[in-house]
């Protein structure tokens, strides 16, 4: 026994006895793994979870890392990464559940919100199963808007432009502010004046767009809840519409009974002023003799008592007389 306690105090050493190098050197150790796992939690098989693709864009089109990702309209996953792969643009996502497309799947940037959310939107198409880590290329992906094809855009409408018409409608244009030299430069003025304006409320109108996102976001988040409320109002009105003629009809009878109720004090007036004339003078009398009847029912309650004990043993009175002789006994 004394030895197996020896052993046991030797193999525990208590850690002011051990070497401060070494304890704060696992220490140091122990907490970088611990942050470098907390940087790198989305990429941890158990924590991050999913799988990663890819698709390639002509523009990011203000898609961003932590967009959705959806599918029909449910969200299944979210954007890790953009950035540029030999001119054009990589979007990395990573999806969150089982989610199945195929190798001819399409993408497109979208909009989400008025304020300029975008979400990337997946087509599934094609049988079986896009390979983790696969790409979709940029024949089959979509951006909002492409630069190129909004400048070939302008060059085409630019050349379809008549250049005489122009010319006639800036000549037209000039005449007009040479003879209103002082309203046009008024008009220019109050735009300057606008403008100085707009400029000196940019904090407010930077924090007004703030919170419409805010808002909009919220109710982005809150569609299900407002969709359930358009239904139970659509219920609602259903059920007033199916109600209308009850109450309608009920509306109806409380007309007529008012009026009948109107045609029978009409006709019981006169009745009525008589029996009103009588009541006041009974009343009156009443009062009058207030004080008499008050009395009488103090003391009729005493009488009343007794009488009650009188007739409380059946139906006869039990009442006896004082002083009598006994009767005598019939022999």
């Amino acid at each position: 026994m004394k030895t197996l306690r020896t052993v046991s105090q030797r193999s525990f050493t208590p850690f002011r006895e051990r070497n401060p190098v070494k304890v704060g050197a696992v220490s140091l150790a122990v907490l970088a793994l611990v942050m470098l796992a907390a940087f790198k939690a989305q990429d941890l098989p158990l924590i991050g979870g999913g799988d990663t693709y890819y698709a390639d864009f002509s523009e990011a089109g203000g898609l961003k890392a932590g967009d959705e990702v959806r599918i029909a309209g449910v969200r299944v996953g979210k954007v890790t990464e953009v950035g540029l792969d030999h001119g054009h643009v990589k979007v990395a996502f990573k999806l969150e559940g089982d989610a199945e497309f195929g190798g001819d799947t399409r993408a497109s940037i979208k909009v989400k919100t008025l304020l300029g959310a975008m979400y990337l939107a997946l087509e599934p198409a094609g049988a079986g199963q896009l390979a983790k880590g696969g790409e979709i290329p940029v024949e089959h992906t979509r951006s909002p808007y492409d630069v190129v094809e909004a400048f070939t855009g302008l060059a085409e409408t630019s050349g379809d432009i008549d250049t005489n018409q122009l010319a006639s409608a800036l000549n037209t244009l000039s005449d007009l502010t040479r003879t209103t030299p002082d309203s046009f430069r008024a008009a220019l003025t109050g735009v300057s004046a606008l403008s100085k304006n707009v400029a000196a409320k940019n904090e407010r109108i930077g924090t007004l767009l703030t919170n419409l996102k805010r808002v909009s976001t919220v109710l982005d988040q809150r569609d299900g809840d407002i969709v359930g409320l358009m239904k139970d109002s659509d219920v609602l009105f259903q059920a007033l519409v199916q109600r209308r003629q009850s109450v309608h009809q009920l509306l109806v009878s409380t007309a007529s009974l008012s009026t009948e109720l109107s045609a029978l004090i009409d006709q019981s007036r006169d009745d009525l002023k008589p029996a009103l004339t009588k009541l006041q003078s009974v009343l009156a009398v009443l009062t009058k003799n207030e004080d008499n009847i008050d009395n009488s029912l103090r003391l009729m309650a005493p009488f009343y008592r007794v009488f009650a004990s009188t007739l409380g043993n059946g139906p006869w009175f039990d009442t006896y007389i004082q002083n009598m002789p006994p009767a005598p006994a019939v022999g």
